[in-house]
């Protein structure tokens, strides 16, 4: 009985050694972080309050969004956030009717971003 219990755990632990092995790890060559965008689509006014380091402000509710958010690159990965994550998503549906690949929306915005970093 000791044998049969001894040869299942020798199994179990070569399978899940097996399975940590084959895990697959996703690269990431230092030019496609340096084609990442942040936007902060708030006001002006919201974003001097405070706002993410490196992140450029095209407010979503201005008249010059569509015509600065145009100067983006499409094949850019974007990262978009508002307060808490509404505008910023309707923003993402914006660049995405627009042609835009890699259009991501923060969830919770800077909100939630505030929180988990305090």
């Amino acid at each position: 009985m000791r044998i049969v219990v001894l040869m299942t755990a020798v199994l179990f632990l070569n399978l899940g050694c097996s399975q940590i092995k084959e895990k697959k790890i996703t690269q990431v060559a230092q030019e496609e972080l340096d084609r990442v965008v942040l936007v902060d689509v708030r006001t002006p006014k919201e974003y001097n309050a405070g706002h993410l380091e490196n992140s450029l402000n095209i407010d979503w509710m201005g008249d010059s969004f569509k015509s600065e958010i145009e100067k983006l690159d499409k094949g850019d990965t974007i990262y978009l956030y508002c307060r808490s994550g509404k505008r910023s998503a309707s923003a993402t549906k914006y660049l995405d009717s627009k042609g835009y690949k890699n259009v991501y929306n923060l969830k919770g915005g800077y909100i939630a971003w505030e929180q988990k970093n305090q």
